[in-house]
């Protein structure tokens, strides 16, 4: 079996040995409850609010505008009802382009006549009309907005500072699905005037089952589901503290070691582009995600032309022992295929393969991924 070759970096990302390190104690000699008051609860009390601390440090927040959750779907489905139903939101402004973990709750409240719901348009490569939502906001002032910062799919990248400032200029609520942005880009919430921001551990090399919300202060927002009162009884349930710790120790790696990431991946990502482009003919890659200036760094969508050697290209890598994906893994298995490749028009006349990177991808897999991807192109699948 040749070695395997993981690039679907945006389902999700290795696990840290610096992170796994950091959680093992919390997994076995450290087993209290962080809501008991003897020495055992106290212990882990400290170690989720050192985590707080950190984490707010990196985003330029009080510890007490972040709030643990399970990861990137709940922050989300958080951020979408308790707004709709703290604040009485009857408008709500949002992509077709977003994760599911924000069109469902919100087709969800449309459909039961809970709200409004209105798209902000977007271009033929996905780049989001900032001009329409800014007419859509005059239309429907005292909206709750949400665009994610970075598409998990198509790698745009949306300029949510200045999205946020059109909503708070017109009495919105501003929210951004930042999974694929944070601990890859910095994001100081001072400048960024976001309500909220979504964040997901195991898309940046830290822990699965564990992320947060950033909730500004003086948002005050209603619980999503109640119980002992834990996290100032905005999410009731006993902490995940090993892997709330995982989280902030990840953000701290990502941080620290951001640039020399970020170059690194470019270059991995710049040579796959040039490889692609210079071997096999017809490819073009979805949305901006072929532009290193404008995109994710961390994703680039191919469409290859649809033909015998194409139709089944995702399995037959799999089974080459690469890992890549056709879009979001959490629509994978699904007959109705990607919903961003459709409203950006993709053809169906092309068969597309997200190839995503992280840290621990090297040179090497780039060029021995290509020699596998051309040797099954010459051949007609089966």
């Amino acid at each position: 079996m040749p070695a395997h070759i993981y690039l679907d970096n945006t389902a999700s990302t290795p696990l840290d040995e610096q992170v796994r390190l950091a959680m093992l104690s919390y997994m076995d000699e450290f087993y209290g409850n962080p809501s008991s008051i003897h020495s055992h609860g106290r212990k882990l009390k400290v170690a989720v609010e050192n985590a707080r601390k950190s984490i707010a440090v990196w985003f330029n927040v009080s510890p007490s505008e972040i709030f643990f959750t399970s990861g990137g779907t709940e922050s989300d489905n958080i951020a979408v009802f308790s707004s709709i139903n703290s604040f009485d939101i009857k408008n709500v402004i949002t992509s077709p382009l977003e994760h599911y973990a924000i069109l469902k709750p919100l087709s969800y409240l449309s459909s039961k006549k809970k709200i409004n719901l209105h798209f902000v348009r977007h271009d033929g490569t996905g780049n989001i009309d900032l001009n329409h939502l800014e007419e859509l906001l005059k239309k429907f002032p005292r909206s709750f907005v949400s665009l994610m910062h970075a598409n998990n799919e198509i790698g745009n990248l949306t300029d949510i500072e200045t999205a946020a400032r059109m909503t708070k200029e017109n009495d919105g609520i501003f929210h951004s699905d930042t999974v694929q942005t944070v601990g890859h880009y910095r994001i100081d919430l001072q400048n960024i005037k976001a309500d909220m921001i979504s964040a997901s551990a195991h898309k940046f090399h830290g822990p699965k089952g564990v992320g947060f919300l950033y909730i500004r202060g003086g948002c005050q927002l209603e619980p999503l589901f109640y119980g002992g009162g834990q996290e100032r009884n905005m999410r009731g349930g006993t902490e995940n503290v090993s892997g709330i710790v995982g989280l902030a120790k990840a953000i701290e790696i990502g941080y620290k070691d951001i640039t020399l990431q970020k170059n690194h991946i470019l270059m991995l990502k710049k040579k796959l582009i040039e490889m692609l482009q210079n071997e096999i003919s017809s490819i073009n890659f979805n949305g901006l995600s072929g532009d290193l200036d404008k995109s994710l760094y961390t994703v680039l969508s191919v469409a290859f032309p649809r033909n015998e050697h194409t139709e089944m290209l995702l399995y037959n890598l799999d089974i080459n022992s690469i890992s890549v994906s056709g879009g979001s893994a959490c629509s994978s298995g699904s007959d109705a295929g990607s919903h961003v490749l459709k409203a950006i028009g993709t053809p169906t006349d092309r068969i597309s393969i997200r190839f995503s990177f992280s840290k621990l991808n090297t040179m090497e897999e780039i060029y021995l991924m290509m020699e596998r991807l051309k040797e099954i192109l010459k051949f007609k699948s089966t």
